[in-house]
């Protein structure tokens, strides 16, 4: 056996025997944990240049990759060009369809696709440019999901900013009963702006005592 292959079977065995330190070290382990089969159908919203997706991919179910910003979008899309599983998606997610401004990191002219991950439809978010930004199509994710007619196993979100509004019509509609797991990114630890918003969802999904929504997603 390689060392490569010894060190990573030793990796798994460590991850399964040592707790997790961090509630957003747990929502990894649970995320990674989840099986999937080929016809399962998972959602990788704000998917950048694909690690998550690759991850969900591997099984053969079908993903739906969404990643606005087109210099990741390349990227995403070169990595999965072979794949039929995969759907790559050059637009973003929403409560809404429609278009929008996707203002880029302020170190993005030092690296484009290693600052993508900043890129944000917020033009109040600290750390991005205003002044440079690109106009991208926006999907309204929940009208997706109602296309798809479909069973969702896992929907990831990392949308810098704009769950919120996205998870309350998720919500609202009863469309998360459509949904096994849902792992989110919130960022009200990065931007304050969002801390009521965030707040009100946490309370909400604690009234309705829903279980499906993970929001330690990192």
């Amino acid at each position: 056996m390689s060392k490569k292959r010894t060190f990573f079977m030793i990796s798994r065995i460590l991850r399964k025997v040592i707790p997790p330190k961090t509630t957003k070290e747990r929502a990894r382990r649970e995320f990674f944990s989840i099986k999937l089969k080929k016809t399962d159908i998972a959602i990788d919203c704000g998917a950048n240049v694909g690690k998550v997706t690759k991850h969900l991919a591997k099984s053969g179910a079908t993903v739906y990759a969404f990643e606005p910003n087109p210099h990741a979008y390349k990227v995403l899309q070169d990595k999965f060009s072979n794949m039929q599983n995969v759907h790559c998606i050059p637009k973003g997610v929403s409560n809404k369809k429609g278009k929008m401004k996707l203002y880029l990191h302020e170190n993005s002219d030092k690296d484009e696709v290693y600052w993508s991950t900043g890129s944000s439809l917020l033009d109040f978010k600290g750390n991005i440019l205003t002044d440079k930004y690109v106009e991208i199509e926006i999907v309204d994710l929940c009208e997706f999901m109602e296309i798809l007619n479909h069973r969702i196993r896992i929907l990831k979100m990392d949308v810098e900013g704009v769950e919120c509004g996205i998870l309350k019509k998720i919500i609202n509609t009863g469309i998360i009963d459509k949904i096994d797991y849902a792992f989110v990114e919130t960022h009200d630890h990065k931007i304050p702006e969002l801390k009521a918003e965030t707040n009100s969802i946490k309370e909400l999904i604690k009234k309705r005592r829903i279980k499906n929504i993970n929001l330690d997603w990192t």
